[in-house]
């Protein structure tokens, strides 16, 4: 998997993901902390010409820089809440059932990341997945965001609602974000770019939430959606 980039490629070297080489275009400039992180890594280094990299690149816009990773690697729901455990904090996790664009994934991963989750959940099926395209998006928080697969969103609210954590979907619908208590054991769902949460998922879950709105346009984008629940959620916890 290519990992492209200045930002990402840096984050990549600096994280347990596991880089085989990086390739460094002859001619880029401020390229001197991605050299310095490699080499510090032990990690072999390459110096190309620009054409060598558009050629691999595939998200053509590699700035100088591209990184040889093995595929992204996965864990586990149980291994976020036990992360969670490890650092003496409740529970802050995030489903996505059914993000499709790679963007609005890596979006939502560096939200996650800066604000605090443990971790997030993505399905196996009808979901982006870790890619170059959302590393890139995600600036490389990815590369420090646990990131569990499983088959079936469902099956991960009852192990959660199984283990007493409080899972909301967000809907339009739902109770105003400043009535609702988030500062104990959490999950948010965060539904589809068109379709939003799925009815037998929202079902399922302890609640459902909003975010009051009020402009012409009565949407939002996932990931910003995600960005404003997720900051709801760090300001409970620190007040």
């Amino acid at each position: 998997m290519n990992i492209e980039g200045k930002n990402p490629v840096k984050e990549a070297l600096v994280s347990s993901q596991e880089i085989s080489k990086v390739y460094i275009s002859k001619n880029a400039r401020d390229l001197q902390a991605v050299i310095d992180t490699a080499k510090a890594k032990g990690v072999r280094l390459e110096f190309v010409d620009k054409a060598f990299l558009d050629r691999i690149s595939e998200s053509g816009r590699h700035q100088g820089a591209i990184a040889i990773a093995k595929d992204f690697r996965y864990t586990d729901v149980d291994d976020i809440i036990a992360f969670a455990k490890s650092k003496n904090e409740r529970l802050f996790i995030i489903l996505l059932d059914s993000i499709e664009d790679p963007h609005n994934l890596g979006s939502i991963l560096r939200v996650a990341e800066c604000m605090g989750a443990h971790g997030v959940v993505i399905p196996s099926r009808r979901s982006a997945c870790v890619n170059a395209t959302v590393l890139r998006s995600s600036a490389g928080s990815a590369n420090h965001i646990r990131v569990a697969m499983v088959g079936n969103i469902n099956d991960a609210i009852r192990q959660l609602t199984d283990k007493f954590v409080n899972v909301y979907a967000a809907d339009m619908q739902g109770t105003p974000l400043s009535e609702c208590r988030l500062d104990e054991d959490i999950a948010i769902v965060i539904g589809n770019e068109g379709s939003g949460v799925k009815s037998l998922t929202e079902k399922l879950c302890s609640g459902v939430i909003s975010i009051p709105q009020y402009g012409k346009v009565n949407s939002l984008n996932a990931s910003v959606a995600c960005g404003i629940i997720c900051y709801e959620i760090t300001r409970q916890r620190n007040l």
